[in-house]
């Protein structure tokens, strides 16, 4: 069985989806409406921007998701998947591609996100860091031991965790995790904490937006991020949806999930290659690949 996966914030990169634009008439056209919505031209800033412009959260969420969802669009009949899921901003794409969400709903909604995450992030200075080399379990207890906001927020794959929260509870948790045996506590260039408590005032708002928009039942099943299961029912859809922006995004139990329900073949589509990478190591055994 066939999974698609699509990449989140970070897989961004200058030139993305340039190709697309050039040689494929739907793409281009597909661009063209993005940057009517929008109201800017996104593809200026995709194609010839610098990594600055693409590393403000409300260009580089859209950004990934046109890349993602406009490939997917022009595989046609290839595209043709199982089973699918997304890694944070992901799960917007999959859902998109999968046909629960229309293209431009899918649009608004991850621009009216990046906006209100990046608002959130402006309230409450906050950050995430990679800890690589430790058990879920010890970096569950020092983020549980230590004061201030700091929890897990990403499992990406065995042995490498996100954390996130306040700059002072993520600076400390990161020096009891180093203590405790990390191989590395990496600070990332993010915005703030997402996937966090941070975002709450993000959560509240984005809850009003998709709850006013339409979801349909998708084509196969959606393994979403708060308890990487598959989903096909629009209200659940939703009600995960607005759960996402302040839950740990499950990415080794979904991929887990994913091969236990059939999974043998994964496809990531979009910018760059992080989820490959995940995926190989957390089911050695699937086939993985990619386009761009």
């Amino acid at each position: 069985m066939k999974a698609f996966v699509f990449p989140g914030q970070g897989a961004q990169f200058v030139g993305m989806g340039k190709d697309l634009y050039d040689n494929n008439p739907v793409a281009r056209e597909m661009f063209e409406k993005a940057n009517e919505i929008l109201g800017f031209r996104i593809t200026d800033m995709m194609f010839a921007g610098t990594d600055e412009d693409l590393r403000q959260t409300r260009v580089t969420q859209p950004a990934i998701f046109l890349h993602s969802v406009i490939l997917a669009k022009t595989l046609g009949e290839d595209f043709n998947p199982d089973m699918v899921a997304g890694h944070s901003l992901g799960e917007f794409s999959a859902l998109t591609a999968a046909g629960a969400l229309s293209f431009e709903d899918g649009l608004k909604l991850v621009s009216q996100r990046a906006m209100a995450m990046q608002k959130a992030c402006e309230l409450n200075p906050s950050t995430m860091a990679a800890v690589l080399g430790l058990a879920d379990e010890v970096v569950e207890e020092v983020c549980k031991e230590t004061p201030g906001v700091v929890v897990c927020a990403n499992y990406n794959s065995p042995g490498q965790i996100v954390i996130s929260g306040e700059n002072e509870a993520v600076k400390a948790a990161g020096e009891k995790l180093a203590a405790a045996g990390a191989r590395r506590v990496l600070p990332l260039k993010v915005g703030g904490a997402f996937h966090s408590p941070c975002m709450e005032p993000a959560r509240a708002e984005l809850a009003e937006a998709i709850a006013a928009t339409e979801v349909k039942s998708p084509v196969c099943p959606v393994y979403q991020n708060v308890d990487a299961l598959p989903h096909t029912d629009p209200a659940e859809i939703k009600a995960n949806l607005i759960a996402q922006l302040t839950a740990p995004v499950r990415w080794t139990q979904t991929v887990r999930d994913m091969v236990a329900d059939g999974a043998t073949e994964f496809v990531e589509l979009g910018p760059g290659k992080v989820l490959q990478g995940l995926v190989k190591k957390i089911a050695s055994e699937t086939t993985v690949s990619g386009m761009q």
